[in-house]
C-alpha cells in the first residue's frame, strides 16, 4: 500500500522552518549553477547564431583566425572572379575584403582597459550581415575615419556615443552610429572604412579576410571547397557560421570552473539535505512506527522519504530561477583565446536548456540526500521507533 502524497504535502507544511531553510540553502546552490549555465548558454549564442550559412568566410590557408595572419589583396581579384558568387542591387559581386585588428578602449566604469576588435569592411560588408540594425546615428561613410559602434560597446567602454571620438591607429575616429547584433558575436566589435583601416595599421595591400556570399546552400558548399582546392590562392574557405561557432572554445576556462564550483556546491547541498532528512527521521520515528503498524511496506515508507526530498528540491529550484530572472539578458563579456579581445554576450536565463538542467539539478540533489535517511527510516524495528 502506498502513503498517498497528500501525506508529504502535509508534513512539508507542518515543518515550516525546516522546509523554508532547505529549500533556501538548495535554491542558493541552483541559483549558482543557474549563473554558470546562463553564461554558458548566451556565450553559446552569441558564436553559434552569427553569420549568414550563406556566408563563405575566408582567411589565409592555415590560420585559425582573422587575426593570424593575412593575405594579399591580389588574391581578392581572384575570389570575386569565382562561380556561385551572388550579385548585389547594381549587379556586382557580393563580396568584402576586411580588415581586423585589436586596439585598447577604456571602460565606462573606470575599472580599467580591455581588447576590442575593430572591423575595416567594404561597403558590400554591411549587406552581408543583414541581421544587424542601425540603432542609432548612421552607417560610415567609404572613406572616412568613421567608425559605428555595437550597443554593447556603446553600454560597456568609454568614448562610445555618437558623436564621440575614438583614438586609435594614426589619429582620432568619429562615432557616427549604434548598431544592434542581436545578441550575436558582432556585438563585441567595432566597424570602420577597410582602406582607412588598412592605411592606419600599415595594411596596404592586404586584407585578414574576405567574404563571399553564395546564391544557395548547395554554391557555399561548392565554394568552400572550391577556395580551398585552388593552388593559386593558398587560401581556406568555410561557412560563417561554422568559423562563429569554433570560437565557443573560449569558454571552455568558464565551463571548467562553473562546472567544479557546481560539483562542489552539489555535494555540500546533498549532505544538507541530508542532515535535514534525518533529523526528520528522528522527530518523526514514533509516526513512522505507526505507518509501519498500519500496514504501510517498508518500500513505501522509502519511496515517501525520497519523494520528499524530491519536493523540496524542486521547491528550492522554484526558488533559484525566480532569483535568477532578474539577470536573463544582463550583458557582461569575457576575454576570448581565439581573437584576444573581449567577446560580449547577455546572460540566457530563460532558456528551455538552461532551466531544464537547474532542475534536474535540484532533483539529483535530492535523490542523493534524501535516499540515505528514508532507506534508514524504512528499515528502523516498530518496537524501537515507538520507544523514541
Amino acid at each position: 500500500m502506498a502513503i498517498p502524497i497528500s501525506y508529504n504535502i502535509r508534513n512539508l507544511k507542518l515543518r515550516k522552518g525546516l522546509t523554508v531553510m532547505t529549500a533556501l540553502g538548495i535554491a542558493l546552490t541552483v541559483t549558482t549553477a543557474l549563473f554558470i549555465m546562463a553564461l554558458l548558454a548566451g556565450l553559446q549564442k552569441a558564436f553559434k547564431t552569427t553569420g549568414n550559412p550563406l556566408n563563405v568566410m575566408v582567411v589565409r590557408k592555415g590560420s585559425t583566425s582573422e587575426l593570424t595572419g593575412p593575405f594579399p589583396a591580389d588574391n581578392f581579384g581572384t575570389l570575386k572572379t569565382l562561380p556561385g558568387i551572388a550579385k548585389n542591387a547594381a549587379g556586382e559581386p557580393l563580396v568584402s575584403g576586411e580588415t581586423v585588428v585589436v586596439i585598447v578602449l577604456p571602460r565606462a566604469d573606470g575599472s580599467g582597459e580591455v581588447n576590442v576588435s575593430v572591423r575595416g569592411m567594404m561597403q558590400n560588408g554591411l549587406a552581408l550581415r543583414g541581421g544587424v540594425k542601425l540603432a542609432q546615428g548612421r552607417w560610415f561613410t567609404p572613406g572616412q575615419r568613421e567608425v559605428v559602434v555595437s550597443e554593447s560597446i556603446h553600454k560597456r567602454f568609454s568614448h562610445a556615443n555618437v558623436g564621440d571620438t575614438m583614438e586609435f591607429g594614426k589619429g582620432s575616429w568619429q562615432v557616427v552610429g549604434i548598431f544592434d547584433a542581436g545578441g550575436t558575436a558582432y556585438e563585441s566589435e567595432v566597424w570602420g572604412d577597410v582602406n582607412q583601416m588598412n592605411s592606419d595599421f600599415d595594411r596596404q595591400g592586404v586584407y585578414s579576410s574576405a567574404y563571399l556570399r553564395a546564391t544557395d546552400p548547395v554554391a557555399a558548399a561548392a565554394l568552400k571547397n572550391r577556395v580551398g582546392d585552388d593552388q593559386r590562392l593558398k587560401l581556406d574557405g568555410s561557412l560563417e557560421t561554422e568559423y562563429y561557432a569554433k570560437q565557443t572554445s573560449s569558454g571552455s576556462v568558464i565551463k571548467f570552473i562553473g562546472l567544479l564550483v557546481a560539483a562542489i556546491m552539489a555535494i555540500g547541498s546533498s549532505f544538507a539535505a541530508m542532515n535535514t532528512m534525518y533529523a526528520a527521521v528522528a522527530y518523526r520515528s514514533r509516526e513512522i512506527a505507526t505507518l509501519r503498524v498500519i500496514g504501510f511496506s517498508r518500500p513505501s515508507i522509502l519511496t515517501s522519504f525520497v519523494f520528499e526530498a524530491v519536493l523540496l528540491s524542486l521547491l528550492g529550484a522554484a526558488v533559484g530561477i525566480v532569483l535568477m530572472l532578474p539577470f536573463n539578458g544582463m550583458t557582461t563579456g569575457t576575454s576570448n583565446q581565439v581573437t584576444f579581445s573581449e567577446v560580449v554576450f547577455s546572460l540566457q536565463v530563460w532558456s528551455p536548456w538552461v532551466i531544464g538542467s537547474a532542475v534536474l539539478f535540484a532533483i539529483v540533489m535530492g535523490l542523493a540526500g534524501g535516499i540515505f535517511p528514508a532507506w534508514h527510516a524504512s528499515r528502523r524495528e516498530i518496537l524501537a521507533a515507538l520507544r523514541d
